[in-house]
């Protein structure tokens, strides 16, 4: 039964991927993608956290609450990739080839789908009226991932929800502590 869950699952996913993909010949869909999915690069999030600090400094404590949550993120990050070691999709599926260079060779779960989800939960916390945007552009990093060939979908949503979680963690740190 949990076999045959599996591989419905799997079997979803390469579809999925498979429509996402095929439309990644449009070489201005390319470039936009491309530039979104570097846009939740570390050294990215890094730099928002210092402009935060700098353009308001009450926003300190927020910024703190970050680099708790990223730690824990990265951290389950590498020990989820390195004991899962999905291939990427381009490994697995004959005809793929990625648009980008992979960070690394497995794919679950994305990193930058999971740095993304939590940065936009912070941005939330701190800036209210900034939810609806950084959660678009949370979703559309994970897409981004997708459409460049790097990703299967379950890999963007096992990132999300470690992003949400450790997002969670480092503000409930920010409350008991601050």
């Amino acid at each position: 039964m949990v076999q045959q869950f599996i591989q419905q699952v799997n079997h979803w996913d390469i579809r999925v991927f498979g429509r996402v993909f095929g439309d990644a010949h449009r070489k201005a869909w390319k470039k936009f993608f491309y530039v979104l999915s570097r846009s939740a690069d570390s050294y990215s999030c890094a730099l928002m956290g210092l402009i935060w600090i700098l353009a308001k400094p009450s926003t300190a404590p927020f910024v703190t609450a970050g680099l708790f949550a990223f730690a824990m993120e990265l951290c389950l990050y590498y020990i989820i990739k390195k004991n899962i070691k999905r291939p990427r999709p381009y490994r697995r599926l004959a005809g793929i080839q990625c648009l980008i260079v992979p960070p690394d060779e497995f794919s679950f779960p994305s990193g930058h789908t999971a740095g993304a989800f939590l940065m936009a939960s912070l941005i939330s916390a701190a800036f209210p009226a900034l939810a609806a945007g950084a959660f678009l552009w949370a979703f559309l990093v994970g897409f981004s991932r997708v459409y460049l060939g790097v990703h299967y979908p379950t890999d963007v949503l096992a990132g999300m929800i470690l992003g949400l979680t450790s997002a969670q963690w480092g503000l409930w740190i920010l409350k008991s502590v601050f």
